[in-house]
């Protein structure tokens, strides 16, 4: 999870543009539930570390959509449930990235050899194009309705679409080329980024609502 503003002021929206942002917010939670989803189950089958990186990473990624549109759907103080939020997401970042790390080395080191996997190859390409365009209208949103919440969301969209296309390289480079190491190297190059959303995520939890 990236930069949350905890305790940001709530303004007064007009009822048009909170059903907009709600409608952005319930498309980006049935596409990540699909992208997460599929992506660890194709992981699975072909064992694959980008795969895991990349839907373990999407799973976050819809626990913070979920946290947006509640603080939208409800005029209750969601402030709490944000901060209990972005504790429980960064703890199960950096275990991601423990995992990661795990698979990746011992693919490397030949206990098992990542297969090609088609499935992840469609998921990822439509994430590579989804997550930019849904980056883009939460963008125009939260300038809208000044709120650092979905602000936040909408950069956390926009580096989903960027893991997509490193998880899709590896991938790419496995299916036609048959490179089985790129699909593991593409997970580790995967990590920091991950990590330092775990980092983000554990550190705004902490933050007062005075911020």
């Amino acid at each position: 999870m990236s930069d949350h503003t905890v305790g940001e002021p709530r303004i007064a929206l007009s009822p048009g543009i909170v059903r907009s942002i709600l409608r952005i917010q319930v498309f980006t939670i049935i596409w990540m539930s699909v992208e997460a989803a599929v992506s660890l189950v194709a992981a699975g089958r072909a064992r694959s570390p980008a795969l895991l990186a990349f839907g373990g990473d999407s799973v976050i990624e819809l626990l913070s959509a979920s946290v947006v549109f509640l603080r939208f759907q409800s005029e209750s103080n969601q402030e709490k449930a944000e901060r209990l939020a972005s504790k429980v997401a960064g703890a199960l970042l950096f275990t991601l990235s423990i995992c990661v790390v795990l698979t990746s080395t011992l693919s490397l080191l030949g206990s098992h050899e990542p297969h090609p996997s088609f499935m992840g190859i469609a998921v990822l390409l439509g994430a590579a194009f989804i997550m930019p365009w849904l980056a883009r209208k939460k963008r125009e949103l939260a300038a809208i309705g000044s709120s650092a919440a979905l602000r936040a969301d909408a950069v956390e969209s926009s580096l989903c679409g960027y893991l997509a296309w490193i998880a899709l390289a590896g991938l790419a480079l496995n299916a036609v080329w048959k490179k089985p190491w790129a699909d593991p190297v593409a997970a580790l190059v995967l990590v920091p980024i991950i990590v330092r959303e775990g980092w983000v995520a554990i550190r705004q939890s902490r933050l007062s609502c005075d911020c």
